[in-house]
């Protein structure tokens, strides 16, 4: 174990900081629902933004990504399209300040601008979402507990602490042990203090990261000065053909099969199945986790779309510092690395712990392991939050208790908090590895989601009906589809996308559509565009001086170069730790110009 005093102080010192901030942020979070659930809707947009960034730095994502960085070099940056990475781009540019003009506290409450409180379909429609946030928030607890014990594992060995537990764990359920272990300081905090205690945890976390990255990134441009990396040629490309054509025979072997095992290899084919899958996953907007909580909790739709558009400038530069220089020093010390799991098979997602345990200095690996870990509990609570408010605000106050004192309330976040953790480590229990549960929740569970929530937005005559049906079909298909299927996930997406499709137009004609007084309140609420033109007469009758948004084409300009601002700002600290410096400067002078473009297109023109 290479933990000295110094690196368990740090990590002591940042555990009881946090426990510290949920007693702190107490007595704020028990004020009410709305400031324990959204932190009052009062928080400014950076500390929003910046505690939204630290939920998507997790950990088990970033053990994940350096993996990836490792055997597909520079084309790794691509493959977060998976999540898809830019939904980011097309919240900033109108996703975001159009759910938050709805002031809505969950999307289950959201449901009702659009769709109303009455009607066929209205009542599923809120508990298929509501079914749907909780399966996906449960599966990235599952998500996280399942990397948190693989990376605590590395950095204290089960012989070293063995003989201190009063019962017997099973080589293959320690990091699960451990997982379990971490997860209860990460829910006594969330739970305790709420939005408030997230937030601001977020923002310590944030900061130490920061430091743990930069400090990573400096000691792997140390390691590779003289020296050359042994890798396949393509390797530092970031553009790619039909085939992935990367070779590691020669250099490591492992590398391939596990190329094989991702099925990426056609890779031209797995980009375009991606572009499609993520174009219509972003025009659906946010699922309903803590991304889509943390919009909901700004001060005002302008402010929305600030948060959105500054969580892609803070998270991506430096946590791809974080991901390139672990990736430098694993590849050229790959010999010294131990990468094997309990079964003795090679697993790349040990490279991020493995080469923080050999290669940082006593005081960084503390500051790194802290950050980390700091990551995984960011992750935690935010899902956590999201879960609690879509059980206690649309189950338990809507059906159960409607009257329920604010005292109750808070209780009955507490219960809630308690028994989804619960839920979530069993379920991480049955996952074999971080990978397993990725592939399923973007590749698949999503799939049964984006077709009802991109019709929500865009088109007028969708109802309630379409969309709970529309949802129905498509997360039992994706729920059945690994039982019937074989291979990526990803490529039977546009199956679950057309059976989802036709449950909702399907279930859209076999009702009426949707009360007209609703759907012109909405559209004069949130000002969509799209397939809206009997509405738009409608409230252009009583109210003749109200303007369409026609920035369609605006818009779409704006995410193009949004995405190819944010691959920018991916691929920067890669070009700078590798030392390529004729792509580095291309990549700051494109960034420089998108953001001139920007300034005039998006924000001088951002309004509520």
């Amino acid at each position: 174990m290479k933990l000295q005093t110094v690196d368990i102080a740090i990590l002591l010192i940042y555990l009881a900081t946090m426990i510290f901030i949920g007693f702190w942020m107490r007595k704020r979070a028990k004020q009410n629902k709305e400031s324990y659930l959204m932190g009052g809707k009062a928080l400014p947009w950076y500390m929003l933004g910046l505690s939204d960034a630290s939920d998507m730095f997790d950990i088990s994502g970033t053990m994940w990504m350096v993996a990836l960085c490792f055997v597909y070099g520079l084309k790794s940056i691509w493959i977060p399209w998976l999540w898809p990475v830019f939904n980011q781009v097309f919240l900033m540019m109108f996703l975001s300040k159009w759910l938050r003009r709805s002031n809505a506290n969950t999307g289950a409450e959201w449901l009702q601008t659009r769709f109303g409180n009455t009607g066929k379909g209205v009542k599923a429609s809120q508990i298929i979402v509501i079914a749907f946030a909780l399966i996906s928030c449960l599966g990235f607890l599952a998500y996280g507990f399942v990397g948190l014990g693989k990376f605590m594992e590395i950095f204290i060995p089960w012989d070293a602490v063995k003989d201190y537990i009063p019962f017997t764990v099973s080589p293959q359920y320690v990091p699960h042990f451990y997982g379990i272990v971490f997860t209860l300081f990460a829910m006594f905090y969330s739970i305790i203090g709420g939005m408030h205690s997230i937030v601001l945890g977020d923002v310590i976390k944030y900061i130490v990261m920061t430091v743990a990255c930069i400090s990573i990134a400096v000691i792997a441009m140390q390691h590779l000065a003289g020296n050359t990396l042994n890798v396949p040629d393509g390797w530092s490309n970031p553009f790619f053909g039909r085939q992935l054509n990367l070779d590691w025979s020669n250099i490591a072997a492992e590398a391939n099969k596990k190329i094989a095992d991702d099925g990426f290899s056609l890779f031209g084919l797995f980009f375009s199945m991606m572009l499609l899958k993520g174009v219509f996953a972003s025009l659906a907007g946010p699922a309903p986790n803590y991304d889509m909580q943390k919009i909901l909790s700004t001060r005002s739709p302008k402010e929305a779309s600030k948060m959105t558009g500054f969580v892609s400038i803070i998270l991506l530069p430096i946590r791809y510092s974080m991901i390139i220089g672990l990736t430098v020093l694993a590849l050229l010390h790959y010999n010294q690395l131990y990468l094997k799991g309990p079964d003795g098979v090679t697993d790349f997602e040990r490279i991020l712990p493995s080469t923080i345990n050999t290669f940082l200095p006593v005081g960084v690996l503390g500051i790194v392991l802290t950050g980390l870990l700091g990551a995984f509990m960011g992750t935690f609570s935010g899902t956590l939050n999201a879960a609690q408010a879509y059980i206690v605000n649309d189950i338990y106050l809507k059906y159960i208790n409607p009257t329920a004192s604010n005292k109750k309330v808070i209780s009955m976040n507490y219960i809630t908090g308690i028994v989804v953790v619960a839920v979530g480590v069993f379920f991480g229990f049955f996952a074999s590895n971080v990978n397993d549960i990725l592939q399923w929740i973007v590749g698949g569970l999503y799939g049964g989601y984006v077709a009802a929530n991109c019709l929500k937005w865009y088109w007028w005559r969708f109802n309630a009906n379409g969309f709970f049906w529309g949802m129905a079909v498509g997360i039992v298909a994706a729920l059945a589809m690994p039982y019937v299927t074989t291979g990526l996930p990803l490529y039977w997406w546009p199956l679950l996308f057309i059976l989802s499709l036709a449950g909702s137009i399907i279930g859209t004609y076999t009702a009426p559509p949707t009360d007209a007084a609703v759907l012109q309140s909405f559209y004069k609420t949130v000002r969509p565009w799209g397939f809206w033109k009997p509405i738009h007469d409608m409230v252009i009758a009583s109210d003749p001086g109200f303007k369409a948004n026609t920035r369609f084409w605006l818009d779409m300009f704006n995410v193009v170069i949004g995405i190819i601002a944010q691959l920018c700002l991916t691929i920067l600290p890669m070009y700078l730790v590798l030392q390529m410096q004729t792509e580095l400067y291309i990549t700051i002078i494109l960034i420089i110009i998108i953001v001139l473009i920007l300034k005039q297109t998006w924000w001088n023109k951002l309004e509520d």
